[in-house]
């Protein structure tokens, strides 16, 4: 908890008793970047935010203090007295902290770690190999309920053509620019246990983001999750959505889902979008049956090739449908594909993208150094995450022509 000493009060200062609980040291970031800059604009760049957060963060911290910090016109921003004062003293206590938390990292490597016991439990039980489902869903439910989500996003239940969906955004108005459909391999994952990442993309891309409750294997087996993607595009579309101000992501099993989704939609006719993003995709159901995939090298393989079988079911598992990495590509939109280097999910994103580039798709292919599964999870402590979901707003803003993204001046 942020706070100052009796002794340390003068005229000057922004006088708090006991400082609120629920000031951040995000808030504190935020503050000090706008107050550096005096540009909200150059202030969200150099935070890997979007403006409108941006400005949700700054008028929590307003809240919380319970005075204005800045004064805001149409040209310019200004530190207020109150605003002055908190700066040098919140800088000051930044540094002390970045550098007690940079010898802490040296040492212990915390932010993996952390991220490792987050997995954990999850983990565990695909482990035990007695592909008892319940149990499974479960715990990742639970890791992904430790998600932090964005400030001041709104989370709103709707039916998206027939498909139960979650509608995540800044105002709960506006029609989604986002279809983001959730990882779990198509049998675990939920739109609820996935709000919070889809808050992150919208804060990044600046559009709502609708997130599908498409429904799982084995009770619901292919074509059904490509079925309900399908019917949740179409909706977007017919609430008046062009299809080149949307775009389509997925992580994990949902970033396969994705790019199944694409070359469904080419082969019916029906408009793609702007582009797709694809967060640690998993792609290659086929290669998980036939022997080829490198994720039968690890200790879960044979669980994986389990859950895989649930999906496919008696279908073939070359369908491109099903196993899009064998796909063609042809005529797609841009993709922006993130993995992580120690992921070892990523032999699918590599191979996507070159295939890719080979049917002349234009493909931006994004490695970071971190040793986990879906990391972007892991916004809110994970540096590469962060950096990882700014690429995601800008990839979005290019492919849309926006220029820049789409978010109000100053």
């Amino acid at each position: 908890m942020v706070g100052m000493s009796e002794e340390s009060q003068t005229a000057d200062v922004v006088t708090l008793r006991q400082t609120p609980d629920a000031i951040e040291l995000r808030h504190l970031r935020a503050f000090i970047a706008v107050a550096e800059e005096l540009n909200f604009g150059r202030a969200a760049g150099r935070l890997y935010l979007s403006q409108p957060a941006l400005s949700r963060q700054i008028r929590a911290l307003e809240r919380l203090v319970g005075c204005d910090l800045l004064r805001r016109s149409t040209h310019r921003v200004e530190l207020t007295l109150a605003g002055e004062a908190l700066l040098d003293r919140a800088k000051v206590l930044l540094a002390d902290l970045d550098a007690a938390l940079a010898a802490t990292r040296s040492v212990g490597g915390e932010l993996i770690g952390r991220v490792n016991r987050l997995w954990a439990p999850l983990i565990e039980e695909i482990l035990q190999g007695t592909a008892e489902l319940g149990r499974m869903r479960a715990a990742y439910e639970r890791m992904l309920a430790q998600a932090v989500m964005p400030d001041e996003l709104t989370v709103l239940p709707l039916t998206a053509g027939g498909v139960p969906a979650l509608q995540v955004s800044g105002d709960g108005e506006t029609v989604p620019g986002v279809l983001h459909l959730h990882g779990g391999g198509l049998v675990l994952g939920s739109a609820y246990g996935y709000r919070a990442l889809a808050g992150a993309v919208a804060d990044s891309v600046g559009s709502g983001v609708l997130l599908p409750d498409y429904r799982l294997a084995p009770e619901h087996p292919f074509p059904a999750a490509i079925d309900d993607a399908r019917n949740a595009y179409l909706w977007l579309l017919d609430q008046g959505v062009p299809p080149s101000e949307l775009i389509v992501s997925g992580d994990s099993g949902g970033g396969g889902l994705a790019l199944s989704l694409m070359v469904q939609l080419r082969e019916l006719g029906i408009p793609l979008p702007a582009g797709v993003v694809m967060l640690c995709p998993g792609l290659d159901f086929a290669g998980l049956l036939d022997g080829s995939s490198p994720l039968l090298d690890e200790s879960n393989g044979e669980m994986l090739a389990k859950v895989s079988r649930w999906y496919i079911g008696d279908h073939p598992a070359d369908d491109p449908l099903i196993s899009p990495l064998g796909a063609d590509l042809h005529g797609l939109p841009p993709m922006l594909i993130q993995a992580g280097t120690g992921d070892p999910i990523a032999h699918d994103a590599r191979l996507l993208a070159a295939r890719a580039e080979e049917y002349g798709v234009e493909v931006t292919m994004e490695l970071y150094p971190v040793d986990t599964h879906i990391f972007q999870l892991f916004w809110s402590f994970l540096p590469e995450a962060r950096q990882a979901l700014a690429k995601v707003g800008e990839f979005a803003a290019r492919v849309r022509g926006d220029g820049v993204r789409r978010t109000a001046d100053a």
